[in-house]
């Protein structure tokens, strides 16, 4: 069964499951993209909230729940709820359940809590990255869109649409974090796909403006010699250049080495920081000891006192 048309669903529609008879209320569309509409939906009776996909094309959203459905075993908190179609009076429209993570895309995170937080954020994306390529697909379309965020930095991959079988095309790509847009290599979905377009991510996450200056060059002059020159030039890329230039270039074996070099130098990063300065007393125990003399001075003074 195709889906022929693009429906649109106001605040209160209720979606109802064809074969499984779950009741779903809509709150309000999320977003929509290429293939389907993504509404914030309740279930009747239920607590919770969830967010439901409205695919455009049937085969092409049963194509993203069998990825979902393969990750079920490897996440321990699966993201696909269930699927199913629904008759809205005048044809059946497909469509899934997902958990719906509340948070804000990476981008407007990073911008509003700061830069500091790509390491982890990085980590726990890469986490994410590596249990995907572990069932032997690449994810495709990563972009900051595609990544959600929680207030406490938990974070999730929506958007399965451009998921693809390792060693087939990549469905859908968003232009600055294409490999074949920097003439990197094919759009064959694998590892080091995936990989590129994290570091290209990040160079946009930490210096935006020059990744765009770099995009606006003819499409046959565009490389990755542009991306590692914006990694030497600004110094807020030194704890990542390493890798990045490693991932730019396709050099990790696979999502395991780029995920426990990235965990590596993060940790690295961090024991480097919270090294005290040689010959200067930490501000932690200055203020510490200047909290003990107090304590000591009252002490006296109540002790003569009575």
């Amino acid at each position: 069964m195709t889906t022929l048309s693009n429906p649109g669903y106001p605040p209160g529609t209720v979606i109802t499951g064809k074969w499984r008879n779950s009741r779903y209320i809509v709150e309000r569309m999320l977003g929509k993209g290429a293939n389907g509409k993504v509404y914030l939906v309740h279930r009747a009776g239920v607590r919770g909230r969830y967010a439901l996909k409205v695919g455009h094309d049937a085969l092409d959203l049963q194509s993203e729940i069998n990825v979902l459905n393969a990750l079920k075993e490897q996440m321990p908190d699966p993201y696909l709820v269930e699927a199913d179609d629904h008759h809205d009076g005048s044809h059946e429209v497909s469509f899934y359940v997902m958990r719906y993570i509340e948070g804000s895309p990476l981008h407007r995170f990073i911008r509003k809590r700061g830069t500091e937080w790509v390491s982890l954020i990085g980590l726990k994306l890469l986490e994410k990255l590596s249990v995907l390529h572990a069932s032997g697909y690449a994810f495709g379309d990563l972009k900051p869109d595609n990544v959600m965020v929680s207030a406490y930095g938990r974070v999730e991959l929506i958007d399965y649409g451009g998921v693809s079988s390792f060693g087939r095309s990549v469905k859908q790509f968003t232009e600055w974090y294409d490999r074949g847009y920097w003439n990197a290599g094919s759009r064959t979905g694998d590892v080091s796909y995936d990989l590129f377009s994290f570091a290209v991510m990040c160079i946009g996450l930490l210096d935006e403006k020059s990744l765009r200056e770099a995009s606006c060059q003819l499409p046959q002059t565009r490389s990755v010699a542009d991306l590692q020159l914006i990694l030497r030039r600004n110094p807020v890329f030194k704890p990542y250049a390493v890798w990045l230039n490693k991932a730019l270039c396709g050099n990790f074996a696979d999502s395991r080495e780029a995920l426990n070099e990235w965990k590596k130098r993060m940790y690295e990063g961090t024991a480097k920081s919270a090294r005290p300065i040689p010959g200067r007393t930490p501000r932690w125990l200055r203020n510490a000891f200047a909290l003990s003399l107090v304590i000591m001075a009252c002490a006296v003074y109540f002790f003569f006192r009575s």
